[in-house]
Order: structure tokens, then C-alpha cells, then sequence
């Protein structure tokens, strides 16, 4: 009980170390980052934010995986040291770390190993639009897939691909009727992730999963298609928070809806971005049927 009193009425701990940081002149800050994709959006989007208005002139260095190193260039005005050897979830001493990598961490006046968006930058919900900085030299991506640009195409993510938020997902046999309904009547499907599985033998649905880094996939979605259905999960937030103009039809598939981008609770910098979130009846993404996916695709 104590401790949530204190969360919800103490001093905000990000503050109190950037107002020492502020005093002291430091101005090399470390970020240690390690959990999702989509955080990068949803939290650390704010926390740089932060950062910058107390220290404007800080530098800003995240240390991570290497899955996660496009995500952090789309945040712009940031360093970002790639772990080679780095698993999601390691549990990881980070100056140990930067040794291994040959780098002292005493040229950074602040390490920040465990930050906690979703504590420390509360504030931004409903308030801070997170914004993710495409570059234009990455359209072209897209076209290393030989995809037909006449024709119509659905991008799906089918897992949220974490293994603690399995309830995020929608049921296989959901995500394949509704490819069966997606390709007879023309159009044809995009699957995107990392993980292969399960398997869709479906005519006219096309399996990119493990194929397209994050910049490509972004491009394929950007140029390619006309809808996206996705759970929560990192794909969502990245191209919810996308800030470039192109149409999109972004249908989010839910159990809670105080989760991801709904919980964020802004408007997507893409104007021609169209979201349409489904919450399951009973908060069980299993209750949103195929039809109602489905009618918003027809």
C-alpha cells in the first residue's frame, strides 16, 4: 500500500535524477533498454522528451539489442550501442556490459540501467504524441519484394510475439478464416513478424515473417498496403506513431483497452491514418469475431 502511495503522490524518480544531472552539468546520459519494440514509442519516446527539458543539450546514447536498433534510429537525435550477444529479458550487469564491448562507462555522466516509462512519464497519456521519423531513402525498400503495386494488399501481424502477453493474441483459426475471406474476394494477404509460425497455406496469403527488418516492413506497409490488422504490439505502435502522410486503415485487435496505443490516448501524427480498435467482448480478444474484422476490410 505504501509503496503505490508513493508512486502515485512522491516525487517522479526521472525528475529527481535529471534535476541532479541538471545541477551538476552532466550531460552524457546512458539508457540501458532491453523490453519491446513498441516502448520505444510508447515510453522512451517521453523519456527523451523528458531528458531534453531539463538538459537540452544533453547526449543521449541507448544501449540494446540489435532488433531493436532501427526502432531507436526512427527516434531521432539519439546515440545507440547494439549489444551483438544481448537475448530479450538477459538479465544484464551494464557496466559489466559496456566493458565486454571495450567502451568505459565512465564517459557517461548518467547510466540509466533500469528506466520505467510506465511510471516515470505517466504524464504524457493523453497529453504527448510520440513521433517515429521516416527517411525518405527507405520507400524503396519495399520494392526488393517484387509485390505488385496494382494490387491490394492486407498487412497482419498474428502473434504480439512476447512470451508473458500470449492473451494479446487472437486465435489462429480466427486470423485463418478471416485470410480465407481476405483473398476470395481479390485481395491478397502480408504476414509480417519474426516468428513463422503457425503456418497459413492459403493461396494468396504471403509469408514475409523473419524476412523484413524493421525498415523494410515499414516500407512495405507504408507503400503497399491499404490495411493493417494487428494485435497489440510492437508493429502497431510503430506505425500508429509513424509520423508521415499515407493512407492506412490500422484496424488494432483488443482484450484491455488500457493497454498500448490505446492508452495512450492521442491521435496519430499520420492524418490519413484511419484506426478502427476492435475490443473483445469480456476483454477476450477471442470474442471479436471475423465478420466484424472483416467488415471494416469489404
Amino acid at each position: 500500500m505504501f509503496k503505490k502511495l508513493y508512486r502515485k503522490f512522491g516525487p517522479n524518480p526521472l525528475d529527481q535524477l535529471l534535476k541532479r544531472a541538471q545541477k551538476q552539468n552532466q550531460k552524457k546520459i546512458l539508457l540501458f533498454w532491453n523490453r519491446g519494440l513498441g516502448d520505444i514509442a510508447l515510453g522512451l519516446f517521453a523519456i527523451v522528451h523528458r531528458i531534453r527539458q531539463f538538459i537540452p543539450d544533453a547526449q543521449i546514447t541507448f544501449l540494446t539489442r540489435p532488433n531493436l536498433h532501427d526502432g531507436f534510429v526512427l527516434l531521432g537525435d539519439v546515440e545507440i550501442l547494439v549489444a551483438p550477444d544481448l537475448k530479450r529479458k538477459d538479465k544484464i550487469d551494464v557496466r559489466k556490459l559496456l566493458y565486454s564491448m571495450d567502451i568505459d562507462p565512465a564517459q557517461f555522466d548518467l547510466i540509466i540501467d533500469s528506466p520505467d516509462p510506465t511510471y516515470w512519464v505517466k504524464w504524457q497519456l493523453g497529453k504527448l504524441t510520440p513521433v517515429l521519423h521516416w527517411q525518405k531513402q527507405w520507400d524503396n525498400l519495399c520494392e526488393k519484394y517484387n509485390l505488385d503495386p496494382n494490387a491490394t494488399y492486407v498487412g497482419a501481424h498474428v502473434q504480439c510475439e512476447t512470451s508473458y502477453a500470449t492473451w494479446r493474441n487472437w486465435p489462429n483459426e480466427s486470423w485463418a478464416a478471416l485470410f480465407e475471406k481476405i483473398t476470395c474476394s481479390g485481395k491478397k494477404v502480408l504476414l509480417f513478424g519474426f516468428e513463422n509460425e503457425p503456418k497459413f497455406e492459403i493461396p494468396g496469403v504471403i509469408d514475409l515473417r523473419g524476412k523484413t527488418p524493421l525498415f523494410e516492413l515499414l516500407s512495405i506497409i507504408k507503400n503497399r498496403c491499404s490495411a493493417l490488422v494487428v494485435p497489440d504490439s510492437g508493429v502497431s505502435s510503430m506505425v500508429y506513431f509513424l509520423k508521415e502522410t499515407f493512407p492506412i486503415k490500422h484496424i488494432s485487435l483488443w482484450a484491455d483497452p488500457h493497454m498500448g496505443i490505446l492508452k495512450q490516448n492521442v491521435a496519430s501524427p499520420n492524418p490519413k491514418l484511419t484506426h478502427i480498435p476492435l475490443l473483445g467482448k469480456d476483454k477476450n480478444i477471442a470474442n471479436i469475431t471475423v465478420d466484424e474484422v472483416y467488415g471494416h476490410l469489404s
